[in-house]
């Protein structure tokens, strides 16, 4: 099962992304002071994954105080760094999740049917505190789904 909200999310090291560069970071290193917005939009160039972040722009959320907003996504680091760039949104940072451990460790991958022998994590949502406890955590069930962004930024509120 996929962290659910009053759990502690496991901690994972990945590359993590900052348009520029990446370093092997854990995720609890990568928490602000008050916590974090850990993400999953699939793979970086889809157009979910488009317009999941472009949105995260327009809430503001790159302006969340002590709060860092963290992607993870299947892209390899070349390609996250890529869609930084693209996004242009300098405080946006995100794990490149080549091989699945990330989404394996936080229960998210799922088979994809009409993909021969290919998983994807499902988009999901987590604000974590500083501790990697689950103050809110969403599951998207479908693949289209709307991020519950009120949800978040009232759980962010809360940190």
């Amino acid at each position: 099962m996929p962290p659910t909200e009053g759990e502690t999310v496991p901690d994972f090291e990945a590359l993590l992304c900052d348009g520029e560069t990446f370093r092997s970071t854990r995720l609890s290193d990568a928490l602000g002071e008050r916590g974090g917005v850990l993400v999953s939009t699939g793979f970086v160039h889809s157009a979910i994954a488009q317009n999941w972040w472009k949105r995260f722009e327009k809430y503001g959320w790159h302006e969340f105080d002590g709060v860092p907003v963290l992607g993870f996504s299947r892209d390899g680091p070349y390609a996250q760094n890529e869609f930084l760039r693209w996004l242009g949104v300098d405080a946006f940072r995100t794990f490149a999740d080549v091989n699945g451990g990330i989404s394996e460790r936080l229960d998210l991958l799922t088979d994809r049917h009409h993909m021969a022998n290919v998983s994807t994590p499902w988009r999901s949502v987590f604000v974590l505190d500083p501790d990697r406890n689950a103050e809110f955590a969403y599951v998207a069930d479908e693949w289209i789904a709307p991020l519950p962004h009120e949800e978040v930024e009232a759980a962010v509120a809360d940190l």
